[in-house]
């Protein structure tokens, strides 16, 4: 289905629709007794699983288009039952770390992504409420990623909140870093370059490094493969500043690179010639 959506898109055609692709996810929740095993199956695959699927000729815009095309039409399509699975498995006792509770956590956060796709007004209200409420930082994350992919007012202020709230905490501002940089917009690269400049940012320091730029190289397919190169260029100036201080660190991030033969022709050559840049 996500392969034929890619294919319409580059044909300048709507991407495909399945209702009984949706049914069947919604049959899932409502059959399934394994609430781990639920979240697994109602995961759509990743961008970076589509594009490895199709192998050559990648565009990792129309990825990105038929996905998110996939993910709306779920979510709204199973608005019902998503909102309700998503109150069901409401916190009602202290945390756990037992299997059954990280199961039910993992699908209560799965379905409150899927409904933000389909509903950003409530969805936002929903994951801001659960970001102020959350118990554990498994909930707290979820939360502030579906913020931070609706832009808006409220994914300002609950980024800063939540920087404020742990910045004391190295790990979880990693994640908060990280977070940023995987945005799929086209001013993440500006976001980046402005994070570099904040006061919990050092190039010194290899763990912000990878959490930052390592994240927008790596899991940001759209940013990172911008169409007229500019990821690369970003990437690339990084890399060359940082080898001589730390080589390990700087070889990483150019691994970003690894399926450059597999994009589409203008952003191969953009990507080739990055790459023959760093070799000179």
């Amino acid at each position: 289905l996500l392969l034929r959506s890619v294919e319409r898109i580059r044909a300048g055609k709507v991407p495909d629709r399945n209702k009984e692709f949706v049914a069947a996810i919604a049959t899932v929740i409502e059959t399934s007794a394994d609430p781990a095993f639920t979240a697994q199956a109602i995961t759509l695959p990743g961008e970076a699983d589509i594009a490895r699927e199709i192998g050559e000729d990648v565009d990792p815009d129309a990825i990105h288009l038929a996905r998110e095309a996939l993910r709306k039409e779920v979510g709204q399509q199973a608005k019902q039952i998503l909102r309700a699975t998503y109150a069901r498995l409401a916190p009602d006792g202290p945390y756990s770390p037992d299997a059954l509770a990280a199961g039910r956590r993992a699908l209560r956060n799965a379905a409150l992504d899927l409904f933000a796709a389909g509903d950003k007004i409530e969805g936002v209200l929903l994951a801001r409420r659960q970001l102020e409420d959350a118990t554990t930082m498994t909930d707290e994350i979820a939360a502030l990623g579906v913020l931070a992919h609706i832009p808006g007012e409220e994914r300002e202020t609950a980024l800063e909140a939540f920087y404020h709230a742990h910045a004391g905490e190295p790990l979880v501002i990693d994640k908060w870093f990280a977070l940023q940089a995987t945005i799929p917009e086209r001013g993440t690269l500006d976001r980046v370059k402005t994070l570099m400049k904040h006061k919990a940012f050092s190039f010194s320091n290899p763990n912000r490094i990878r959490s930052l730029v390592g994240s927008f190289a790596a899991m940001n397919p759209t940013q990172f493969n911008a169409e007229d190169g500019s990821g690369y260029e970003f990437v690339v100036k990084i890399v060359l500043d940082l080898d001589a201080k730390n080589p390990q660190v700087a070889a990483r991030l150019l691994s970003a690179f690894k399926s450059w033969r597999t994009m589409e022709p203008k952003r191969r050559a953009l990507a080739k010639a990055a790459l023959r840049h760093v070799a000179a």
